[in-house]
């Protein structure tokens, strides 16, 4: 402000008339409003989509479906752990989540990715 002239502004623009500061505040809350709906709208559709994506992937119940990306995950970890799948691998824990669903934790961090991009695209939209 050093080239201000006169008394310096105060904070939130008090020098508006009060429609103008009340229509202010209308406005930040929408966005508030706005982006915790963004936020809880892309961590509870990342956690539906979870189960989804794994089925889609060959990461089944049953098994790992035969000619799905999932068989060529896991036959490419045999080769290179010499003829196994190592417990604790990525493919031995998507393939525990696709037949006994995912853990409280895994939920957790799917619901903060969603969360986090649905965020993110409440930005983007700007």
């Amino acid at each position: 402000w050093q080239y201000h002239q006169g008394p310096t502004p105060s904070w939130p623009h008090t020098h508006l008339p009060a429609t103008f500061r009340s229509l202010r505040t209308a406005t930040t809350s929408n966005m508030v409003l706005t982006t915790i709906l963004r936020v809880g709208a892309g961590a509870a559709t990342f956690i539906a989509a979870a189960p989804v994506v794994l089925g889609a992937a060959g990461f089944t119940g049953a098994g790992i479906a035969a000619g799905s990306v999932a068989a060529k995950m896991m036959g490419a970890a045999a080769i290179a752990n010499g003829g196994g799948v190592a417990a604790g691998s990525m493919v031995a824990a998507l393939q525990s989540a696709g037949a006994a669903g995912l853990p409280f934790i895994a939920n957790a961090a799917v619901g903060a990715g969603g969360a986090i991009t649905g965020a993110l695209l409440g930005l983007w939209k700007k």
